[in-house]
């Protein structure tokens, strides 16, 4: 009996055993042939868990099948533990180094090499390997170098220096081509030494031709390697689960295998093959990966507490205008950027970068939050299984009028605050028995909001679809409901079939009594019923 493939979420790729969009075809590989023959140095960089080991560890047998270079590929993360030790970091990169190409060569030379070089000064240590490597070997070494920016402090700028130095005995007497491989570009680094001196990646390593970086799937690839899993095992994605996939996902490669892992194989009931896979399932499936907070997740989660992410993020939760957040170091934004957090488009705000990242910072953000509130679903819920919309929104109009200011204090978002602590409130309601879809971003002036709640059980039954559109006042309280019954209008257009609508204004100001901020009032908008509130 033939095993079936499965849809990887962690390493490097097997097509045997794994689903698989082939690696080479995710990278311009006539461009970096092109600088490799050219004796070019250069970065490829993208996210993590984004294919990028896949991806060299193709490149590396594609050369070496050609025959015309001896390449070879090094995972020098074990030495990120050596932090300011210099020499144990490079020791760990020259064996590394050493160990992957004898298997490439079948021979035990780099070993034979590495071993003259143990008693040198480390900061001459890796430059006098590669160089011994290179005149030693019979044809031009190309040396990829992955999860470089782990290495830290005086042991990357080390490194980082060596490969200079080295540089003009190309190819002879060192590499032909090196990539290093991250997940930022090195022009990035801001590299702190053990004496409290910053050095930029750039200035230690100002060889550096280009930096590619490696793209998410596009939507063609998410239906090929979903594809896969139909020709193979007969079980159909209905067409309706590609679009939400890719709002979901966007085509990063973590995101659209873990999905499909979840919905065809941890969802035990899924693993009948003969039972087409919905939207709604696939809807279920991210629930399950936004609770379970799998290793990547937890990875961006960590990232979050980092001030200069929190610095980027924050504007973006909160709305504001574009050029209030233009002070914002662009080192800063494009580290987000290379974390994979948000896209910068051109001509386009900043942005969360995809559908699953915009329901987990939230959620993230207010975890303790939402399991420090009392609220119970069954409390807001009426006898048709529909959301008392009205009921849950007076409850949290006084929640936020005696809490308010301890609560958000405790935020690390604290200018979004009050747009947080309502999605908590939100969240805890919802959860277990519904979805809440999020839109926000600079420039929007607005969070969108879409509530949907089942009414029936199983697949495909009548959803309760509510919006909400959350504001911060910074102008008048006429101009601000104007403004805001428009775009919760749109937004109630864009959804369609939507069951409520709702305005909720929060009003920061410090001289106004709770009296007067506290409010609720209903509107009619190009004939659509609007409940506007105040808090």
């Amino acid at each position: 009996m033939v095993k079936e493939r499965f849809f990887n979420t962690a390493g490097p790729n097997n097509p045997a055993k794994e689903y698989t969009i082939e690696p080479l075809s995710r990278i311009n590989l006539t461009e970096i042939l092109h600088l490799i023959d050219q004796n070019k140095y250069f970065v490829m960089h993208a996210p993590r868990q984004s294919g990028k080991t896949s991806c060299l560890l193709a490149l590396r047998d594609y050369l070496n099948e050609q025959d015309d270079y001896v390449a070879v590929y090094a995972n020098v993360e074990a030495g990120q533990a050596a932090r300011n030790d210099v020499g144990s970091a490079i020791r760990t990169v020259c064996g590394a180094i050493a160990e992957e190409l004898s298997m490439v060569l079948d021979s035990n030379l780099p070993l034979e090499v590495r071993s003259t070089v143990k008693d040198l000064d480390p900061n001459e240590m890796l430059m006098t390997f590669l160089k011994r490597l290179a005149v030693k070997i019979h044809k031009p070494l190309v040396l990829f170098l992955d999860e470089i920016d782990a290495l830290v402090g005086d042991s990357l700028v080390s490194v980082l220096r060596q490969l200079r130095s080295g540089y003009t005995n190309r190819p002879k007497a060192f590499p032909q081509s090196i990539i290093l491989c991250g997940v930022r570009d090195v022009r990035d680094y801001r590299i702190v030494l053990s004496n409290q001196d910053i050095v930029t990646g750039g200035s230690a390593f100002n060889i550096k031709t280009e930096s590619l970086r490696l793209g998410n799937f596009t939507q063609e690839e998410i239906r090929e390697l979903y594809g896969q899993h139909t020709r193979e095992t007969g079980q159909v994605f209905e067409e309706e689960c590609f679009p939400m996939v890719w709002e979901a996902t966007e085509g990063q490669p973590w995101l659209v295998n873990a999905l499909a892992r979840e919905v065809t194989y941890k969802m035990e009931e899924n693993r009948d093959r003969s039972i087409r896979i919905t939207k709604e399932m696939m809807e279920r499936a991210k629930e399950n990966l936004i609770y379970r907070r799998d290793t990547h997740i937890d990875i961006l989660i960590d990232k979050l507490r980092e001030e200069r992410v929190r610095r980027v993020i924050q504007p973006i939760l909160a709305n504001e205008d574009e050029a209030e957040s233009s002070i914002i170091p662009n080192d800063d934004v494009q580290y987000v950027v290379d974390l994979g957090l948000i896209k910068q488009e051109r001509g386009k705000p900043r942005r969360i970068s995809c559908g699953i990242y915009k329901e987990i910072i939230p959620r993230e953000l207010t975890w303790t939050t939402q399991d420090a509130l009392v609220q119970q679903p069954q409390w807001y819920e009426n006898p048709d299984r529909s959301l008392n919309v009205e009921k849950l929104l007076l409850d949290f109009q006084q929640f936020f009028r005696q809490n308010a200011d301890s609560w958000i204090g405790r935020f690390d978002y604290k200018e979004a605050g009050p747009q947080l602590l309502l999605q908590a409130f939100l969240q805890r309601v919802v959860n277990g028995g519904g979805y809440i879809d999020r839109e926000y971003g600079l420039g929007h002036k607005r969070t969108d909001l879409l509530i949907r709640k089942p009414l029936t059980d199983g697949y495909g039954g009548l959803v309760q679809r509510i919006v909400m559109e959350l504001k911060i006042q910074y102008n008048s309280l006429e101009r601000t409901i104007e403004e805001g019954l428009k775009q919760t209008a749109d937004y109630m257009d864009l959804v369609g079939s939507v069951d409520e609508g709702h305005l909720i204004i929060f009003d920061r100001s410090q001289t106004k009594t709770w009296e007067e901020r506290i409010w609720h009032q209903p509107y009619e908008y190009n004939g659509l019923s609007i409940m506007v509130w105040g808090m």
